[in-house]
This record gives structure tokens, sequence and C-alpha cells, in this order.
């Protein structure tokens, strides 16, 4: 049997982000940033939305890695700063450097992790401890997919580490029949029946991007007068190579998509420049604001009507493919922006 970890300080724990602290950060515009720090992971799932591989890119330019952390780190009215890929334990160098940063500036840590790095006894490498009191809060990611890299007894035992650091722990299941049980059950074995103390769950749809779009079917596609505003224009991405990007869609991040909707950066200062420029996009303050089909209302973009679409993201594509060729749809925006701005 695992041994169990020193009990963590509950009261310390609580004053760390929970899941609706970290959401509604995402939500609330400047509060939050995403480091995207590496393509690499070494497991390998089969429905990986980013398409991670362990021969995947990573920081190699050191130069432009830390003018993306100090552009990050100077962003005004920043709260939080959560980190992913690909798998952020694959940067050993990178992860503490930016966690270090980001801690020593104030900042809520976020860390979206499989737990591979984990030993089932609950300890972990040096440099994994040394870093985990320095995470606020960490998600642990685990389903069928994960099986074949991470155990069920390895992902115990980074639950068991990540409590024994007292980070706040969010453990992710697909939404996909018995993720809830899954979850609580590894939980309780983990850190007992009083887990929920300092531990949550969440149940995460399985997303169509990178590998997941051979996985997972194609559940419905809606008009774009019926999908919603975005809710996530207000939580920005930055890959380690300094590309900004409005959202956190991972067709965005690996490279797909309108190349107007991704800003590469260089110094610190163009990490803000980028994110001001899509603050201000008219487009993107009317899918944020209104959702995408008050866009199919303006002149040039009818044939957004004509198609429908899975998600608000499709809706959105869809609008800057319209919107980067000549005519009235580029006029509209052009238009709109002058509107917007009068109107502050």
């Amino acid at each position: 049997m695992n041994s169990r970890p020193t009990h963590a300080d509950t009261e310390a724990v609580r004053d760390r982000p929970t899941l609706a602290d970290t959401e509604a950060m995402r939500r609330r515009r400047g509060e939050s940033v995403l480091l995207y720090i590496t393509d690499q992971c070494p497991v390998g799932c089969a429905h990986c939305s980013v398409d991670a591989r362990a021969d995947g890119g990573r920081v190699a330019d050191w130069e432009a890695f830390h003018d993306v952390v100090a552009g990050i780190v100077a962003l005004p009215g920043l709260r939080s700063v959560a980190v992913s890929g690909g798998e952020p334990f694959a940067e050993q160098r990178a992860l503490p450097y930016a966690i270090g940063a980001f801690a020593d500036a104030g900042l809520d840590t976020i860390v979206f992790t499989s737990g591979y790095w984990a030993r089932e006894n609950g300890s972990a490498p040096g440099w994994v401890r040394r870093l985990l009191p320095r995470i606020s809060t960490l998600f642990l990611s685990t389903d069928g997919f994960h099986q074949g890299g991470v155990s069920n007894h390895r992902f115990v035992g980074a639950l068991r580490a990540a409590h024994r650091a007292g980070c706040r722990i969010v453990v992710q299941e697909l939404d996909t029949g018995d993720g809830a049980q899954v979850a609580e059950g590894l939980l309780l074995e983990a850190l007992g029946p009083r887990w929920a103390d300092e531990a949550e769950t969440k149940l995460i749809t399985p997303l169509r991007y990178g590998r997941g779009s051979g996985v997972f079917a194609l559940q419905s596609r809606h008009d774009v007068g019926s999908l919603a505003a975005c809710t996530l224009l207000g939580s920005p991405t930055v890959r380690y190579d300094g590309v900004v990007i409005p959202c956190c869609n991972e067709g965005l991040i690996t490279g797909h998509g309108p190349a107007a909707l991704r800003a590469p950066t260089r110094r610190p200062e163009g990490v803000a420049r980028a994110l001001t420029g899509f603050r201000d996009d008219p487009l993107l303050k009317v899918v944020g604001q209104l959702g995408p089909g008050v866009v199919a209302d303006l002149p040039g973009f009818e044939a957004l009507r004509e198609e429908r679409f899975e998600n608000v993201c499709g809706g959105c594509w869809k609008a800057y493919d319209i919107a980067g060729r000549p005519g009235r749809a580029a006029d509209s925006v052009t238009a709109l922006g002058a509107a917007l701005r009068e109107g502050g």
C-alpha cells in the first residue's frame, strides 16, 4: 500500500484559487493569461487536442522565452497565469523559470499536467518537489486515454505529491459516462474521505482538435445566429515562441485557423501590444460581447448564414476568413471599428 502524505495545511490550501476562482478570472478581461509552454508531451494520448508529441517543439530560443515571461509579468491588472502544453513538466528548465517569475510577481500560478512525473509512492524528482509549493492550483488530468502513459497508481502518487506541497488540486476527467466517479475514486484513494476540503473535480468536454478529431464524433452543428458570445476572449494565450492568440482555442495555438488571430511578437512590450490589438479588434469585440450571429448582419458577411458550425470558434473563424478578402466585408469591419471607437 502506498504511504499517505503528511497532511497539508488545509486553511492555506483554501486560500489558493478554487476551480470557480480560476474560471471567473478567465472570464474577466485582463485578469488572466495562458502560457502555452511546450508542444512536447511524453504521454502520447490518442485524443490530444494539441497533437503534442514526445518530439514536439519546445523552448529553444531562450531570449524570446525570457521576453515572453517578462511581457506577461508586466501586464497591468493581471492576477493569474495558467501554464499548459503539451506537458508543462516536460520543460525542466523553462517551467521553473516561468513559475518562479510569476510567483515572485505575486501572481497566482495554475498548471495543467498529466502527473506523469510522479512516482507511485507519492514522491517526485527533486526539481518537481521544489517547484510544486510555488504552484497555486494544480489541474491533474486523467482518463482512459492516459492509462498507457500514466497509470492510476502513478496518478494517485501525483495527487499525493501535490497535496503534500500545499497545492489546491483539481482533477479533470472527460465527460464520458463514469468520469465523475473515476475522479472522485482517485481522490478518495489519494487523500482520504475528506478530500473535498482541498480538492475538486471537473468534467471536460471531449475536443475535436488535434488527434481528437479522429477519435470523437461530431455531435451537432448550429446556425450562426444560435451561437452564444465567446466567454474566453478575456483570457488570451501566449506561446513559448512569442506568438499571441486572443483566446485559448487549441487549433489557433497549434497554427491552424485564421492567421489574423495569431500575432508573432518580440521583446516584452510586444506581448502587451499584441493583446491591446486583439482587445481593440472590432470583430472580436462583437463575437465576445454579442456572438458571431451579429457579425452576419454586417454587409458582406451574409455567407455566415449559409453554413452551420460546431461551435462559436467555427463561426469566428469563418468571419475572419470573410473579413480577410477585399470588398464589402472588409469595408464593414473598418466602419465597425470607427463606430466602436467613437462610442468608446
